[in-house]
Protein backbone atom coordinates (compact mmCIF):
# COMPACT_ATOMS: atom_id res chain seq x y z
CA UNK A 1 0.00 0.00 0.00
CA UNK A 2 2.56 2.42 -1.20
CA UNK A 3 2.58 5.78 -2.62
CA UNK A 4 5.62 7.18 -4.96
CA UNK A 5 7.34 9.45 -3.20
CA UNK A 6 6.39 12.79 -4.14
CA UNK A 7 2.81 12.37 -5.43
CA UNK A 8 0.98 15.63 -4.55
CA UNK A 9 -1.84 14.33 -2.73
CA UNK A 10 0.01 12.16 -0.72
CA UNK A 11 -1.70 11.67 2.70
CA UNK A 12 -4.74 12.81 1.54
CA UNK A 13 -7.55 10.39 3.09
CA UNK A 14 -10.77 10.03 0.92
CA UNK A 15 -13.72 7.58 1.58
CA UNK A 16 -15.68 6.87 -1.55
CA UNK A 17 -18.99 6.19 -0.66
CA UNK A 18 -21.33 5.32 -5.03
CA UNK A 19 -21.41 3.18 -7.35
CA UNK A 20 -21.35 3.06 -11.29
CA UNK A 21 -19.30 6.03 -12.90
CA UNK A 22 -19.23 9.75 -11.64
CA UNK A 23 -18.12 9.50 -7.88
CA UNK A 24 -15.60 6.46 -8.58
CA UNK A 25 -14.43 8.43 -11.30
CA UNK A 26 -13.23 11.29 -9.68
CA UNK A 27 -11.86 9.22 -6.60
CA UNK A 28 -9.80 7.41 -9.34
CA UNK A 29 -8.31 10.45 -10.08
CA UNK A 30 -7.85 11.51 -6.49
CA UNK A 31 -6.23 8.24 -5.81
CA UNK A 32 -3.94 8.36 -8.89
CA UNK A 33 -2.46 11.91 -7.73
CA UNK A 34 -1.48 9.86 -4.37
CA UNK A 35 -4.33 10.26 -2.25
CA UNK A 36 -5.49 6.94 0.21
CA UNK A 37 -9.14 6.23 -1.25
CA UNK A 38 -11.20 3.71 0.79
CA UNK A 39 -13.89 2.44 -1.39
CA UNK A 40 -16.99 1.57 0.22
CA UNK A 41 -18.84 -1.08 -1.55
CA UNK A 42 -22.30 -3.19 -0.70
CA UNK A 43 -21.50 -6.70 0.25
CA UNK A 44 -22.34 -7.86 -3.24
CA UNK A 45 -19.65 -5.22 -4.78
CA UNK A 46 -20.09 -1.95 -6.63
CA UNK A 47 -22.56 -2.98 -9.52
CA UNK A 48 -19.84 -1.54 -12.19
CA UNK A 49 -17.96 -5.31 -11.52
CA UNK A 50 -21.30 -6.36 -14.02
CA UNK A 51 -19.96 -3.55 -16.89
CA UNK A 52 -17.98 -4.60 -19.47
CA UNK A 53 -16.08 -7.89 -20.42
CA UNK A 54 -14.70 -10.37 -17.89
CA UNK A 55 -11.58 -12.63 -17.71
CA UNK A 56 -10.98 -15.42 -15.77
CA UNK A 57 -13.97 -14.53 -13.91
CA UNK A 58 -13.26 -10.91 -13.06
CA UNK A 59 -14.41 -7.58 -14.90
CA UNK A 60 -11.55 -6.29 -16.88
CA UNK A 61 -13.14 -2.51 -16.85
CA UNK A 62 -12.76 -2.35 -12.95
CA UNK A 63 -8.83 -3.37 -13.01
CA UNK A 64 -8.71 0.76 -14.41
CA UNK A 65 -12.00 1.58 -12.33
CA UNK A 66 -10.90 0.83 -8.52
CA UNK A 67 -7.17 1.03 -9.17
CA UNK A 68 -5.03 2.59 -6.46
CA UNK A 69 -8.10 2.42 -4.16
CA UNK A 70 -8.94 0.27 -1.13
CA UNK A 71 -11.80 -1.74 -0.80
CA UNK A 72 -14.19 -2.28 1.85
CA UNK A 73 -17.41 -3.80 2.05
CA UNK A 74 -20.40 -2.51 4.50
CA UNK A 75 -24.28 -2.69 4.42
CA UNK A 76 -25.68 0.97 5.16
CA UNK A 77 -28.69 -0.74 6.31
CA UNK A 78 -27.16 -2.34 9.20
CA UNK A 79 -26.14 -0.19 12.06
CA UNK A 80 -23.01 -1.71 12.48
CA UNK A 81 -22.28 -0.74 8.88
CA UNK A 82 -23.20 3.04 9.28
CA UNK A 83 -21.02 3.22 12.57
CA UNK A 84 -17.83 1.82 10.82
CA UNK A 85 -18.93 4.82 8.29
CA UNK A 86 -18.58 6.72 10.46
CA UNK A 87 -15.41 5.95 11.54
CA UNK A 88 -14.49 5.77 8.50
CA UNK A 89 -15.06 9.55 7.69
CA UNK A 90 -13.86 10.39 10.97
CA UNK A 91 -10.32 9.93 10.04
CA UNK A 92 -10.88 11.47 6.46
CA UNK A 93 -10.13 14.42 5.06
CA UNK A 94 -12.94 14.05 2.37
CA UNK A 95 -16.03 11.80 1.34
CA UNK A 96 -16.91 11.43 -2.27
CA UNK A 97 -20.55 10.18 -2.77
CA UNK A 98 -23.11 9.60 -5.72
CA UNK A 99 -25.85 8.09 -3.91
CA UNK A 100 -29.50 9.62 -5.00
CA UNK A 101 -30.45 13.09 -3.22
CA UNK A 102 -31.54 12.52 0.05
CA UNK A 103 -30.65 9.06 0.83
CA UNK A 104 -27.77 9.55 3.08
CA UNK A 105 -29.89 11.52 5.26
CA UNK A 106 -32.71 8.91 4.98
CA UNK A 107 -30.22 6.26 6.40
CA UNK A 108 -29.08 8.70 8.78
CA UNK A 109 -25.42 9.38 7.36
CA UNK A 110 -26.10 13.12 5.60
CA UNK A 111 -24.00 15.93 6.14
CA UNK A 112 -24.82 17.05 9.53
CA UNK A 113 -24.69 13.78 11.11
CA UNK A 114 -21.03 12.78 9.10
CA UNK A 115 -20.10 16.33 10.60
CA UNK A 116 -20.57 15.56 13.95
CA UNK A 117 -17.88 12.53 13.44
CA UNK A 118 -15.66 15.12 11.64
CA UNK A 119 -16.58 18.82 11.66
CA UNK A 120 -13.57 19.34 9.17
CA UNK A 121 -15.08 16.83 6.35
CA UNK A 122 -15.48 17.79 2.93
CA UNK A 123 -17.97 16.01 1.44
CA UNK A 124 -18.60 15.99 -2.36
CA UNK A 125 -22.19 14.94 -3.69
CA UNK A 126 -22.40 14.09 -7.03
CA UNK A 127 -25.86 13.50 -8.83
CA UNK A 128 -27.86 13.70 -11.87
CA UNK A 129 -29.70 17.20 -11.26
CA UNK A 130 -28.05 18.76 -8.30
CA UNK A 131 -28.77 18.65 -4.58
CA UNK A 132 -31.76 21.34 -4.65
CA UNK A 133 -33.99 22.67 -7.66
CA UNK A 134 -37.16 21.10 -8.64
CA UNK A 135 -35.88 18.10 -10.28
CA UNK A 136 -33.56 17.03 -7.20
CA UNK A 137 -35.35 13.71 -6.84
CA UNK A 138 -35.58 12.71 -10.43
CA UNK A 139 -33.50 10.06 -11.19
CA UNK A 140 -30.59 10.30 -13.81
CA UNK A 141 -27.51 8.73 -15.57
CA UNK A 142 -24.73 10.12 -17.89
CA UNK A 143 -27.32 10.25 -21.22
CA UNK A 144 -29.64 12.56 -19.30
CA UNK A 145 -26.95 14.78 -18.59
CA UNK A 146 -25.99 14.94 -21.51
CA UNK A 147 -29.27 15.19 -23.29
CA UNK A 148 -30.41 18.17 -20.71
CA UNK A 149 -26.99 19.84 -20.81
CA UNK A 150 -27.32 20.54 -24.33
CA UNK A 151 -24.65 18.04 -25.98
CA UNK A 152 -26.87 15.57 -27.63
CA UNK A 153 -28.66 18.60 -29.66
CA UNK A 154 -25.10 19.61 -30.87
CA UNK A 155 -24.12 15.52 -31.73
CA UNK A 156 -26.97 15.48 -34.24
CA UNK A 157 -26.36 15.49 -38.17
CA UNK A 158 -26.69 18.60 -40.16
CA UNK A 159 -30.04 18.29 -41.95
CA UNK A 160 -30.73 14.57 -40.74
CA UNK A 161 -33.95 13.99 -39.07
CA UNK A 162 -34.61 10.44 -39.00
CA UNK A 163 -31.74 9.42 -36.90
CA UNK A 164 -31.27 10.32 -32.92
CA UNK A 165 -28.23 12.24 -32.00
CA UNK A 166 -25.80 9.83 -31.31
CA UNK A 167 -23.81 10.05 -27.99
CA UNK A 168 -20.16 10.70 -27.93
CA UNK A 169 -19.47 7.23 -27.33
CA UNK A 170 -18.33 7.42 -23.59
CA UNK A 171 -20.36 8.00 -20.09
CA UNK A 172 -18.92 12.13 -20.96
CA UNK A 173 -21.45 13.36 -18.14
CA UNK A 174 -20.37 11.03 -15.69
CA UNK A 175 -16.76 11.39 -15.94
CA UNK A 176 -17.40 15.39 -16.38
CA UNK A 177 -18.85 15.61 -13.19
CA UNK A 178 -16.23 12.91 -11.46
CA UNK A 179 -13.54 15.57 -12.68
CA UNK A 180 -14.83 18.60 -11.37
CA UNK A 181 -15.85 16.99 -7.68
CA UNK A 182 -12.08 15.82 -8.06
CA UNK A 183 -11.21 19.60 -8.81
CA UNK A 184 -13.66 20.65 -5.63
CA UNK A 185 -12.35 18.14 -3.09
CA UNK A 186 -8.91 19.19 -3.93
CA UNK A 187 -9.78 22.75 -3.86
CA UNK A 188 -11.89 22.34 -0.50
CA UNK A 189 -8.94 20.29 1.12
CA UNK A 190 -6.90 22.98 0.47
CA UNK A 191 -8.65 25.63 2.13
CA UNK A 192 -8.81 24.01 5.04
CA UNK A 193 -5.16 22.88 5.20
CA UNK A 194 -3.71 24.75 8.08
CA UNK A 195 -6.70 26.32 9.95
CA UNK A 196 -7.19 24.82 12.78
CA UNK A 197 -10.39 26.80 12.98
CA UNK A 198 -11.70 25.76 9.25
CA UNK A 199 -14.88 23.72 8.78
CA UNK A 200 -15.61 21.42 6.41
CA UNK A 201 -17.62 21.89 3.69
CA UNK A 202 -20.42 20.30 1.62
CA UNK A 203 -19.75 20.00 -2.31
CA UNK A 204 -22.91 19.69 -4.74
CA UNK A 205 -22.28 18.82 -8.15
CA UNK A 206 -24.53 17.32 -10.99
CA UNK A 207 -24.51 15.74 -14.43
CA UNK A 208 -26.35 18.54 -15.88
CA UNK A 209 -24.55 21.15 -15.16
CA UNK A 210 -20.96 19.55 -15.68
CA UNK A 211 -22.63 19.16 -19.45
CA UNK A 212 -23.56 22.70 -19.15
CA UNK A 213 -20.50 24.35 -18.54
CA UNK A 214 -19.00 23.26 -21.90
CA UNK A 215 -21.31 25.18 -23.88
CA UNK A 216 -18.89 27.37 -24.26
CA UNK A 217 -20.87 31.37 -25.41
CA UNK A 218 -23.90 29.86 -26.46
CA UNK A 219 -25.57 31.58 -23.68
CA UNK A 220 -24.82 34.96 -23.44
CA UNK A 221 -25.57 34.66 -27.85
CA UNK A 222 -28.87 33.34 -26.88
CA UNK A 223 -29.40 35.90 -24.25
CA UNK A 224 -28.36 39.09 -26.19
CA UNK A 225 -29.93 37.67 -29.73
CA UNK A 226 -31.88 34.85 -29.25
CA UNK A 227 -29.34 32.72 -31.74
CA UNK A 228 -29.37 28.88 -30.95
CA UNK A 229 -25.96 27.55 -31.95
CA UNK A 230 -27.01 24.42 -34.33
CA UNK A 231 -25.74 21.27 -35.26
CA UNK A 232 -22.84 21.23 -37.25
CA UNK A 233 -21.63 18.00 -37.76
CA UNK A 234 -17.33 17.42 -38.12
CA UNK A 235 -17.13 21.12 -38.87
CA UNK A 236 -16.27 24.00 -36.27
CA UNK A 237 -18.75 27.08 -37.06
CA UNK A 238 -15.94 29.31 -35.69
CA UNK A 239 -12.83 28.30 -37.52
CA UNK A 240 -12.15 27.32 -41.11
CA UNK A 241 -11.10 24.96 -43.17
CA UNK A 242 -11.88 22.86 -39.35
CA UNK A 243 -13.33 19.68 -40.21
CA UNK A 244 -13.13 15.86 -41.11
CA UNK A 245 -12.89 14.31 -44.78
CA UNK A 246 -13.43 10.75 -46.21
CA UNK A 247 -9.86 9.37 -47.43
CA UNK A 248 -9.57 6.84 -50.65
CA UNK A 249 -8.91 3.69 -47.94
CA UNK A 250 -12.38 4.48 -46.52
CA UNK A 251 -10.94 6.25 -43.52
CA UNK A 252 -11.41 9.43 -42.25
CA UNK A 253 -9.01 12.27 -41.46
CA UNK A 254 -9.39 15.52 -39.63
CA UNK A 255 -7.42 18.49 -40.61
CA UNK A 256 -7.25 22.04 -38.84
CA UNK A 257 -6.27 24.77 -41.32
CA UNK A 258 -7.46 27.55 -39.12
CA UNK A 259 -4.43 30.01 -38.70
CA UNK A 260 -3.68 32.36 -42.07
CA UNK A 261 -0.47 30.46 -42.27
CA UNK A 262 -1.79 27.24 -41.74
CA UNK A 263 -4.21 27.46 -44.17
CA UNK A 264 -2.10 29.30 -46.96
CA UNK A 265 0.76 25.95 -46.46
CA UNK A 266 -2.37 24.00 -46.88
CA UNK A 267 -3.67 25.56 -49.66
CA UNK A 268 -0.46 25.02 -51.77
CA UNK A 269 0.12 21.12 -50.68
CA UNK A 270 -3.37 20.46 -52.51
CA UNK A 271 -2.52 22.45 -55.46
CA UNK A 272 -5.04 25.43 -55.21
CA UNK A 273 -3.40 28.49 -54.95
CA UNK A 274 -6.73 29.95 -56.41
CA UNK A 275 -8.12 29.85 -53.07
CA UNK A 276 -4.89 30.56 -51.07
CA UNK A 277 -4.56 33.94 -53.23
CA UNK A 278 -8.48 34.33 -52.94
CA UNK A 279 -8.98 37.54 -51.22
CA UNK A 280 -12.53 35.83 -49.72
CA UNK A 281 -10.40 33.90 -47.84
CA UNK A 282 -7.98 36.31 -46.54
CA UNK A 283 -9.25 35.97 -43.00
CA UNK A 284 -11.02 33.68 -40.33
CA UNK A 285 -14.03 35.46 -41.45
CA UNK A 286 -13.86 35.04 -44.99
CA UNK A 287 -13.17 31.26 -44.78
CA UNK A 288 -15.99 30.59 -42.14
CA UNK A 289 -17.92 32.25 -45.03
CA UNK A 290 -16.96 29.95 -47.47
CA UNK A 291 -16.38 26.71 -45.48
CA UNK A 292 -18.54 24.93 -47.55
CA UNK A 293 -15.96 25.88 -51.02
CA UNK A 294 -12.91 24.73 -48.86
CA UNK A 295 -14.25 21.74 -47.54
CA UNK A 296 -14.76 20.60 -51.05
CA UNK A 297 -11.57 20.97 -52.16
CA UNK A 298 -9.56 19.64 -49.33
CA UNK A 299 -12.47 17.00 -49.28
CA UNK A 300 -11.84 16.25 -53.45
CA UNK A 301 -7.61 16.14 -52.89
CA UNK A 302 -7.85 13.58 -49.38
CA UNK A 303 -9.86 10.76 -51.71
CA UNK A 304 -6.86 10.47 -54.03
CA UNK A 305 -4.75 9.47 -50.92
CA UNK A 306 -5.32 6.52 -48.43
CA UNK A 307 -5.03 8.44 -44.93
CA UNK A 308 -1.54 7.44 -43.42
CA UNK A 309 -0.16 8.95 -46.70
CA UNK A 310 -2.54 12.15 -46.94
CA UNK A 311 -1.64 12.84 -43.05
CA UNK A 312 2.14 12.26 -43.83
CA UNK A 313 2.00 14.60 -46.57
CA UNK A 314 -0.18 17.49 -44.33
CA UNK A 315 2.64 16.82 -41.38
CA UNK A 316 5.61 17.41 -43.90
CA UNK A 317 3.79 20.83 -44.65
CA UNK A 318 3.30 21.37 -40.34
CA UNK A 319 -0.59 21.65 -41.18
CA UNK A 320 -2.18 20.08 -38.15
CA UNK A 321 -4.36 17.17 -38.59
CA UNK A 322 -5.03 13.40 -37.54
CA UNK A 323 -6.78 9.80 -38.39
CA UNK A 324 -9.19 8.85 -37.01
CA UNK A 325 -7.89 6.54 -33.99
CA UNK A 326 -9.55 3.35 -32.96
CA UNK A 327 -8.10 1.72 -29.75
CA UNK A 328 -5.89 -0.15 -32.05
CA UNK A 329 -4.61 2.79 -33.21
CA UNK A 330 -4.27 4.23 -29.53
CA UNK A 331 -2.95 0.81 -28.36
CA UNK A 332 -0.11 0.78 -31.01
CA UNK A 333 0.83 4.32 -31.27
CA UNK A 334 4.35 4.79 -31.11
CA UNK A 335 3.86 8.26 -29.53
CA UNK A 336 1.05 7.00 -26.75
CA UNK A 337 3.56 4.03 -25.86
CA UNK A 338 6.73 6.32 -25.13
CA UNK A 339 5.15 8.31 -23.04
CA UNK A 340 3.23 5.38 -21.46
CA UNK A 341 0.04 7.02 -22.13
CA UNK A 342 -0.87 3.02 -23.09
CA UNK A 343 1.35 0.99 -20.13
CA UNK A 344 1.48 -2.86 -19.44
CA UNK A 345 0.21 -3.40 -15.95
CA UNK A 346 -0.03 -6.85 -14.26
CA UNK A 347 -3.76 -7.72 -12.42
CA UNK A 348 -3.07 -10.61 -10.15
CA UNK A 349 -6.57 -10.76 -10.00
CA UNK A 350 -7.36 -11.08 -13.72
CA UNK A 351 -4.35 -12.97 -14.29
CA UNK A 352 -2.67 -11.07 -17.04
CA UNK A 353 -1.14 -7.96 -18.07
CA UNK A 354 -3.16 -5.54 -19.17
CA UNK A 355 -2.55 -2.51 -20.94
CA UNK A 356 -4.16 1.03 -18.73
CA UNK A 357 -4.59 4.41 -19.56
CA UNK A 358 -2.00 6.49 -17.63
CA UNK A 359 -3.33 9.33 -15.49
CA UNK A 360 -3.97 12.13 -17.69
CA UNK A 361 -1.12 14.18 -15.80
CA UNK A 362 2.75 14.54 -15.58
CA UNK A 363 4.59 14.93 -12.52
CA UNK A 364 8.75 15.72 -13.14
CA UNK A 365 10.85 12.55 -11.42
CA UNK A 366 7.25 10.28 -11.57
CA UNK A 367 7.09 7.96 -14.16
CA UNK A 368 3.42 7.52 -15.12
CA UNK A 369 3.81 3.38 -14.80
CA UNK A 370 4.59 4.57 -11.06
CA UNK A 371 1.55 5.84 -10.77
CA UNK A 372 -0.33 2.77 -10.42
CA UNK A 373 0.23 1.04 -7.35
CA UNK A 374 -2.20 -1.75 -7.37
CA UNK A 375 -4.81 -2.68 -9.93
CA UNK A 376 -8.64 -2.57 -8.79
CA UNK A 377 -8.88 -5.07 -6.02
CA UNK A 378 -11.45 -7.91 -5.41
CA UNK A 379 -14.75 -6.73 -2.94
CA UNK A 380 -13.67 -6.11 0.84
CA UNK A 381 -10.02 -6.96 -0.37
CA UNK A 382 -8.90 -4.61 2.26
CA UNK A 383 -11.94 -5.31 5.15
CA UNK A 384 -8.67 -6.39 7.33
CA UNK A 385 -6.42 -3.97 6.82
CA UNK A 386 -8.50 -1.23 6.92
CA UNK A 387 -10.96 -1.90 9.72
CA UNK A 388 -8.27 -3.40 12.15
CA UNK A 389 -4.94 -1.56 11.26
CA UNK A 390 -6.62 1.50 10.26
CA UNK A 391 -9.54 2.19 12.28
CA UNK A 392 -7.90 -0.48 15.44
CA UNK A 393 -11.30 -2.51 15.67
CA UNK A 394 -10.40 -6.06 17.89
Amino acid sequence: MTTPRNLPLEGLKVVELGHYIAGPFATRLLADLGAEVIKVEPPEGDPIRGWGSRHNGHPVWFSIHGRNKLSVTLDLKKPEGRERLRKLCARADALVENFRPGYLERVGLGPAALHQANPRLIIARVSGYGQDGPYRDKPAFGAIGEAMGGLRHLTATPGVTEHAPPRCGVSISDDLAGMYAALAVASACWGVKGDPAAKGRVIDVDLVSSVFSLMEGMLPEYGLTGAIRQPAGSAILTAAPTNTYLCADGKWLCVAGNSDLIYHRLMTLIGREDLRDDPRMADNRGRCANARELDAAIGAWTRTLPAAEAQERLEAVDVPCSRLFDMRDCAEDPHFRARQTVMEVADPLVGETLLHPAAPFRFDGIAPREMVRWTGPAVGAHNDHVFRELLGEE
